[in-house]
């Protein structure tokens, strides 16, 4: 299926490794020019450089930075128009930040936590909403998680913050609705990749690794974990034009665990 993609112009949040550079893979896939951002500047160049020889280098531009800071975020978004040209899409992937079991939460933590996980991707949404409600046009993606869906045990400012994207994108979607701008979530599952947090879970050798690979034959239906490519292909259908109708939405690609 063509999803109309060729020649738009996308920035994806976090997009060097893992979910986001699944996302910014399907979207080049599709013929769509991406630029991305990520904190280490040295493995971003490294993975733009790459990317810039598969699908051209005119395709793919790259930016460091801190997307919890709102004047980074918009430096982000005049590089990306500057490099591909107007944004059609913008992703807000900038997730997890260290946070312990419990209640005992320490303030800079729970504020760290939220900056991290919502603060980003409203700065992301706000910044990219000017331009493409101005134009009549434009698809907003969040990435949030199935943790903001229902209480999974997940640290606390995880899911809590994950929770309060989802009704952040359902918001946006009412707002930005009459000037034509979609706004949707992505909960994601149990995604595995390398350097990732189940990869480390259930590597050979792994504390408890036999007891995680149990507990996802049970929890999931699909009885396994995801993969960033499987998250990819749904996040570049939910930025096309072939998504026309569809806003406000929390999509999981869970394997069928959020039930």
């Amino acid at each position: 299926m063509d999803l109309g993609l060729a020649g738009r112009s996308i920035l994806v949040s976090g997009g060097s490794r893992g979910i986001g550079l699944g996302i910014v893979r399907a979207c080049l896939a599709e013929g769509a020019r991406v630029t991305f951002t990520a904190r280490n500047a040295e493995s971003m160049n490294a993975q733009r450089d790459s990317l810039a020889r598969e699908y051209g280098d005119e395709n793919v531009a790259a930016l460091s930075g801190d997307m919890t800071r709102p004047e980074e975020v918009e430096r982000a978004l005049e590089h990306a128009e500057a490099a591909m040209g107007p944004l059609w899409g913008a992703v807000a992937n900038v997730g997890l930040s260290p946070c312990p079991p419990g209640f005992e939460v320490d303030d800079r933590t729970w504020q760290g936590g939220f900056a991290q996980n919502l603060d980003s991707a409203f700065f992301l949404a706000r910044a990219a909403l000017r331009g493409m409600t101005a134009r009549r046009s434009g698809s907003i993606l969040m990435i949030s998680s199935i943790a903001g869906m229902a209480a999974k045990s997940t640290p606390l400012t995880y899911g809590t913050a994950k929770a309060a994207m989802n009704h952040l994108a359902k918001e946006l979607a009412v707002i930005a609705g009459p000037s034509n701008v979609r706004v949707n979530a992505l909960a994601p599952g149990n995604i595995k990749f390398p350097g990732g947090e189940w990869e480390q879970r259930t590597s050979e050798g792994a504390p408890r690794a036999d007891a995680w690979l149990r507990w996802i034959k049970r929890e999931v239906p699909l009885q396994r974990f995801g993969a960033v490519e499987e998250i990819g292909s749904v996040a570049a259908f939910l930025l096309s034009e072939r998504a026309s109708f569809l806003t406000g939405a929390i999509v999981p690609v869970d394997g069928g665990q959020n039930r």
